[in-house]
């Protein structure tokens, strides 16, 4: 990675942003841009580029991450389901290289997606 990526700043607080839920392995806050009532980014702060790049050291990261959500979802309000989404690469929609996993709801989500 070039550089520190907007997450990787969020996580240091050089940039501002409304944390829902942190332990020192993630972070949640609230999108800057939401696509739903109730839209949230989890993600880890160890620097994990993307899908691509997730080792199997990096496992308990991940099983870790959708726990906290899990436990989270209610909390935030999402009772009657959401969805989650994980872009991977350029024709995915992943935009910033720094795994990320959107938690969306308060809304009933159609399909297809897009």
């Amino acid at each position: 990675m070039a550089g520190k990526t907007i997450f990787k700043r969020i996580i240091d607080r050089e940039i501002p942003a409304d944390i829902v839920y942190e332990d020192d392995t993630c972070l949640v806050f609230r999108d800057v841009s939401p696509q739903a009532p109730i839209h949230v980014l989890a993600i880890p702060k160890k620097e994990i580029a993307g899908m691509d790049t997730i080792s199997n050291d990096d496992m308990p990261i991940l099983t870790h991450l959708w726990t906290v959500i899990r436990d989270i979802a209610p909390k935030i309000g999402l009772i009657d389901g959401y969805r989650i989404v994980l872009n991977s690469g350029p024709h995915g929609g992943q935009e910033v290289e720094h795994l990320h996993l959107h938690i969306l709801g308060g809304r009933y989500m159609g399909w297809p997606p897009g």
